[in-house]
């Protein structure tokens, strides 16, 4: 993460005509010259830009390409990882000495060794100068960013059924040929869990499963609820193990493709993937309800009404399952970065496991039983999904374009990263529905294989 090291900028008001005709008289900065003033001069990293112009070692592991005058109006009009995520993805900006499914090692040298300073008054007034006005006027962003928060907010309710299904349709309905390339034979796009370093992603999704699974205490003929089932991975899994189950996903692909998948597999008599929001499943007294990977769009607001509804589902007795993705404490912001929100989780929000917690035992009538964080497998995971889009890059590049492969091997690295550095962690949460009489008749003791 760059940091911003104060200099002294301070100007006498009554030298302001003299600082006018300094900046007048100072010749215009190149690219590149603008950058190293923007980092003190100290560059680790090679930087180059479309006016010819270079800075930094040249021979740099990394280096960094400014390829058209679009990318400076990217950088200019949207500062921080919005601005930096426009000129990438459309290839205005270049990450040198990184594969583009893959630019993990050049986006952490770029975040580590890059350090920003704040030049004085008379050579931010000089950049403004030499980059020209027009770079200070906005632009159409890609085509792959979504409404700014504000704007979705005034067309429709967050959380409203209808919005739901436009935010989870804008991620998740991409491709299932590009997510087959990226997720692997699994089609799992949530945290495995990793039964030891050496294993393979396909084993440690099957393994996350089985961890569910057994968590939920489930057997033949139980009957299962998983909601936000993405291509059903977890109702196949229960299914092939005489489970009655039911998944509902707001996307009209994963659905097409889950039941597709069930057809192929036989499990017709015990699976279903339903195209529809969670809230319109009718069917009630579930042996068990599962949520993996759903809790992100939700919005810390709407909990209550999210666990209450799982709470409504599931029999006296029986179990629920959430797992997500959460922030490593609970006071900070719930909403997502600019990037994460306009490119990746439209209406996203996380908060820390605490507050998930706290929402289940609030409802009443819910016990906490176990909790538990992977965040390092959900790092091994980013790094198996880049590693397949890198394997699979020109027929990814085929199917939905550079500019969105761009996207998705920036998302998965940068994530990684997060993941890494404790920013982000996932918590699995498992709670029971206590009978009348306070009891949840489960063992003493964890039941499961960790």
């Amino acid at each position: 993460m760059t940091t911003i090291k104060p200099t002294s900028s301070t100007t006498s008001g009554n030298d302001t005509g003299l600082l006018n005709r300094s900046i007048i008289s100072a010749p215009k900065m190149t690219l590149s010259e603008i950058v190293e003033a923007l980092v003190g001069g100290d560059l680790s990293i090679r930087v180059s830009a479309y006016d010819g112009s270079t800075a930094g070692p040249a021979d740099a592991e990394f280096g960094v390409e400014l390829t058209s005058p679009r990318g400076t109006t990217y950088l200019v009009t949207a500062p921080g990882d919005l601005g930096l995520a426009r000129a990438y993805i459309s290839g205005d900006l270049v990450l040198h000495g990184a594969h583009p499914g893959d630019p993990y090692d050049g986006l952490r040298a770029v975040g580590e060794k890059v350090s920003f300073t704040r030049p004085s008054t008379l050579t931010m007034a000089n950049i403004t100068r030499s980059l020209g006005i027009e770079h200070f006027k906005p632009i159409a962003p890609p085509p792959q960013e979504a409404q700014p928060r504000w704007r979705r907010i005034a067309d429709g309710l967050r959380s409203s059924k209808a919005r739901s299904a436009e935010a989870i349709s804008h991620h998740y309905d991409v491709s299932n040929a590009f997510y087959e390339m990226v997720l692997g034979t699994s089609m799992t796009y949530t945290c495995a869990c990793y039964p030891d370093r050496d294993a393979t992603l396909e084993t440690a999704q099957d393994n996350k499963y089985r961890l569910v699974f057994e968590k939920l205490n489930l057997k033949a003929g139980d009957r299962l609820l998983d909601i936000g089932c993405g291509w059903g991975g977890m109702v196949r899994y229960a299914a092939r193990r005489g489970v009655y189950a039911i998944g509902a996903t707001l996307s009209a692909e994963q659905a097409q493709w889950a039941q597709q998948a069930i057809i192929d597999e036989g499990l017709g008599e015990f699976a279903q993937v339903r195209h529809s929001d969670y809230r319109d499943v009718a069917e009630s007294g579930f042996d068990a309800v599962s949520s993996i990977g759903l809790t992100e769009h939700i919005g810390v607001a709407s909990y209550p009404s999210y666990f209450g509804f799982m709470r409504e589902k599931v029999k006296a007795g029986g179990l629920i399952l959430n797992h997500c993705i959460t922030r490593p404490d609970n006071r900070g912001k719930n909403r997502a970065g600019a990037f994460i929100d306009r490119y990746v989780f439209p209406d996203g929000e996380l908060t820390g496991s605490g507050t998930i917690i706290s929402a289940i035992q609030d409802l009443g009538g819910m016990e906490v039983l176990h909790e538990e964080n992977l965040r390092e497998h959900y790092a091994m995971t980013l790094r198996d999904w880049n590693a397949n889009l890198v394997a699979n890059w020109d027929a990814a590049v085929d199917e939905v374009g550079e500019s969105t492969a761009r996207l998705w091997g920036l998302y998965m690295a940068a994530c990684r990263i997060g993941f890494d550095r404790n920013v982000i962690q996932l918590h699995q949460v498992l709670a029971t529905k206590l009978d009348d009489q306070g009891s949840n008749l489960l063992p003493l003791r964890p039941w499961w294989n960790a």
